[in-house]
């Protein structure tokens, strides 16, 4: 079996695009979800914004470098895990806080502050980790990454949907409370069927290195929920913000980490694969916790006003 390193996974430029355009759809319903009162909130309580912000951008990376080194993973395994770690939260970590009967409001403003802060911080932090790593390095410079290229990528799809989101949930407030309803799922939609199609048109490839990846994955995705549920009880938040804490933390945008394995790494084998089953496993085993979650404690008063506070706000 050839060296998952040597693999490189087809997609064709169309695939590409209409990725890209998926992803700033994504981006688009966080935006149409989030307020300038959001920032301003992260502003007035500051304390769970920056525990989450140091666990999604400092530790969460390192943990993950430490994981790789201690499974002995193939070059483009570690700097897949790695992407994904790099990543920001999306909305899905909203909804499963709400699940989990968490505070929501928390979760929206924690999820508008990271997209914000991994504009700049993921290609920093992807280039940093993955050039430390002994294997994981060489891929780099023979790929040659260049971090200014990704912020670039990274501003399109991520930078200028959220700007756009936030001046109409700002400006129309009523059409951004309709189009959020529609715009989520489509785009979710459309990104499960994008990540569907190219597992079909790779089957071979798909099913012969999976299993490479599996523990990693799962690995990787427990210790970054446990970040997040560690953290918040270390810095004494309540229930609800812990619960909050745990999905921003855990959840990772594995689709925006599938567009720049496509983009920048020319579909390295095992980075795709990870990205891929990253975005599989991270919703299965996140709607896991919550449910489990919400067994155990039902909605904390806590986590209900916070919600109802926002929605009589929109």
């Amino acid at each position: 079996m050839t060296d998952v390193d040597a693999i490189r996974i087809a997609f064709d430029e169309g695939s590409i695009t209409t990725l890209r355009i998926v992803l700033a759809l994504i981006l688009l319903g966080v935006a149409l979800d989030t307020r300038v009162s959001d920032f301003a909130r992260a502003v007035r309580h500051p304390w769970a914004i920056i525990v989450v912000v140091v666990a999604q951008f400092l530790l969460l990376p390192a943990i993950t470098f430490a994981l790789t080194l201690a499974l002995d993973l193939r070059g483009s395994i570690a700097l897949g895990l790695i992407l994904v770690a790099c990543c920001p939260p999306g909305n899905v970590s909203n909804i499963l806080t709400h699940r989990a009967g968490g505070d929501v409001a928390l979760s929206v403003s924690m999820t508008a502050v990271g997209n914000v802060l991994s504009i700049f911080l993921m290609p920093v932090n992807l280039a940093f980790w993955g050039s430390l790593h002994p294997s994981g390095r060489d891929l780099l410079r023979d790929i040659s990454l260049n971090p200014f290229d990704m912020l670039l990528e990274i501003l399109l799809v991520i930078g200028l949907p959220f700007v756009v989101g936030i001046f109409i949930a700002h400006r129309f407030p009523g059409f951004a409370a309709r189009a959020r309803r529609v715009v989520g799922p489509v785009a979710f939609l459309g990104l499960a069927g994008i990540i569907g199609v190219g597992i079909a048109s790779n089957w071979a490839i798909f099913t012969a290195y999976i299993g490479l990846v599996v523990v990693a994955v799962f690995a990787h995705d427990a210790l970054a929920l446990a970040l997040g549920y560690v953290i918040g009880r270390g810095a004494r938040l309540s229930q609800a913000s812990v619960k909050a804490s745990t999905f921003e933390v855990g959840i990772r945008n594995a689709g925006l980490g599938l567009l720049l394995v496509f983009s920048f790494f020319d579909g390295l084998g095992g980075m795709a694969l990870v990205a891929a089953w990253w975005g599989i496993w991270d919703i299965i085993a996140g709607l896991a916790v919550a449910a489990v979650w919400r067994a155990r404690t039902g909605v904390s008063p806590s986590a209900d006003e916070p919600v109802v506070a926002v929605e009589s706000a929109r």
